[in-house]
């Protein structure tokens, strides 16, 4: 199928969850074509390759929605805070620190924790929660308003749940508003457990995103 079939495949499924479409190694003709198809928010993983793709298309497109959701290095903040409306991959003070610092807005955050206790995967642990919230509460230049976390690699669908299962406890028991989980193999359970966001690359574009 192409884009436009795809995109149109996921919403019927998605139901009201938000779709980012994470255009990792995606050209600009095929995002335009995502865009115009209905995608409504781009999530990019990296800083530099964000920026070979953010003036051409925020230009023709100025209300689509640009989401940061790879690991980020204190030293791409400044460049990170040029092109993105939301932060979704905060994983530790000093993160949260150096954004506050270089921001002239309030920016829209979401604390990235790692709920598969998997090592290879960026996040905090789901136990240090509660204490990064309550530091980041005072930096006035930062919003928090969800959490994000990805599946573990696996085909057990019982151990996906459940990784997505702790993030939807530890958001409610945060009272914030949004769950972003949910990826092109498991977005399914992600929304099942809650994730009013999932973030969609291969299945959109056909490629390893």
């Amino acid at each position: 199928m192409g884009i436009r079939e795809n995109i149109a495949e996921i919403k019927a499924k998605a139901g009201s969850a938000r779709i980012v479409a994470v255009t990792k190694n995606v050209e600009i003709p095929q995002i335009i074509e995502a865009i115009e198809a209905g995608v409504t928010d781009i999530g990019e993983n990296r800083v530099q390759e964000a920026k070979t793709k953010y003036s051409e298309i925020k230009s023709r497109f100025p209300s689509v929605k640009w989401h940061m959701i790879g690991h980020l290095q204190k030293n791409k903040v400044k460049a990170a805070l040029l092109m993105f409306d939301v932060i979704q991959s905060v994983d530790s003070f000093e993160l949260a620190e150096e954004i506050n610092k270089h921001a002239d807005r309030i920016v829209e955050c979401f604390i990235e924790v790692n709920t598969s206790g998997e090592a290879s995967k960026y996040g905090i642990r789901p136990q240090d929660l509660p204490e990064l919230l309550e530091a980041i509460s005072n930096l006035n230049k930062i919003k928090v308003t969800g959490l994000m976390t990805m599946g573990p690699l696996t085909k057990d669908k019982d151990l996906i749940r459940r990784s997505f299962k702790k993030l939807r406890e530890l958001r409610d028991a945060a009272q914030l508003k949004h769950l972003s989980m949910g990826m092109s193999d498991d977005y399914s359970l992600a929304i099942e457990e809650g994730s009013d966001i999932i973030r969609i690359g291969r299945l959109i574009f056909n490629r390893e995103a």
